[in-house]
């Protein structure tokens, strides 16, 4: 959930290949790009990813698809007006899911804040999508009335092989505000008594990132749901792609140059977690303001110059190179 968020909330506080791409920059320019490889993009060739905005990702591969924290309802809690309201109901918009999302076989959830849990019920209950996360999303997708046999729990350390995608999860950590806290904290380990109501009833339970991998020899996207992680978890990973989230703080310890030396500085590195989630996809993104997007442009630069760095836009379709493909209208 947004660092924003995470202030205004609380009352008391108050994963390696040279794959190089050109894409086009919304809301900051694109930094040089390094040399190009054409070995994993033909590997890839099948392969397109689309920013769901937040941290959410549609990737499909060879007719496959799989999605990552998917919240695409974006509906109002005051958040970006100034007015948050923690009592806000939680509401999906079925039209609006179905437009973004396909025929998953795959949804990776890394916590269950609301702009990363709240359509995941839906998605799983109308399609039969396979649902990866922590104990604490499966006690909540329990609550919602989604099959428990469609949750797979993990942990982090897992490498889990769905018929040649191969999952590998990292125990990861939530960013935290300015004042060290984040909003809505707290575990579950057994279901609600009710399926939860209001935005504030869905806890952080812990948060995960992921790697994944098309087959072998494809491209190999790192998935970031919150902007910190464990740098012993992520060691070694050495993605093609790294989508990183966007911190609103300096909270964490150089969380820029520590994340990108533990993924051994991605091909390619794709700022996520700036956009003002409560504006809708059919906009161009909306920055949140207390995102220093552009100082993380900078650092990202600065700490691995190789790297590509491509400022993602909702109606590009990307391929495996992550040069754009199209535009949807």
């Amino acid at each position: 959930m947004s660092d924003t968020a995470e202030t205004q909330r609380d009352p008391m506080l108050g994963r390696r290949s040279l794959l190089r791409g050109a894409a086009l920059g919304a809301a900051a320019p694109l930094l040089p790009a390094a040399t190009a490889s054409t070995s994993k993009s033909s590997a890839s060739a099948s392969a397109s990813l689309r920013w769901l905005g937040t941290s959410g990702w549609r990737i499909d591969v060879d007719g496959r698809t799989v999605l990552f924290d998917p919240y695409l309802t974006r509906f109002r809690t005051g958040l970006f007006d100034g007015a948050f309201r923690a009592d806000t109901e939680l509401s999906t918009d079925p039209e609006v899911v179905r437009e973004h999302i396909g025929a998953p076989e795959l949804v990776l959830v890394s916590h269950s804040h609301w702009d990363h849990l709240a359509d995941v019920p839906y998605i799983a209950k109308s399609t039969g999508a396979r649902v990866v996360g922590t104990e604490t999303t499966y006690h909540l997708l329990v609550a919602f009335g989604v099959d428990p046999g469609q949750i797979s729990v993990v942990k982090g350390g897992e490498v889990l092989d769905f018929d040649g995608i191969i999952v590998e999860v990292a125990a990861g950590l939530h960013s935290r505000n300015k004042k060290y806290a984040y909003f809505a904290p707290g575990t579950l380990d057994t279901p609600p008594e009710a399926p939860p109501r209001t935005i504030a009833e869905l806890p952080e339970g812990d948060t995960l990132a992921f790697q994944v991998t098309a087959g072998s020899g494809g491209l190999s996207a790192f998935l970031m749901g919150a902007s910190d992680f464990s740098e012993r978890a992520v060691q070694g990973l050495r993605p093609d792609l790294a989508m990183v989230a966007v911190p609103s703080s300096t909270a964490t310890h150089h969380y820029v140059p520590r994340l990108l030396r533990a993924l051994g500085g991605p091909g390619v590195v794709v700022p996520v977690h700036w956009d003002n989630f409560e504006k809708p996809l059919s906009e161009p993104p909306h920055r949140d303001p207390s995102m220093d997007l552009d100082g993380f442009l900078a650092q990202v630069h600065r700490e691995s110059p190789a790297s590509r760095i491509v400022v993602p836009d909702y109606r590009t379709v990307y391929g495996a190179d992550l040069r754009p493909r199209l535009q949807t209208s």
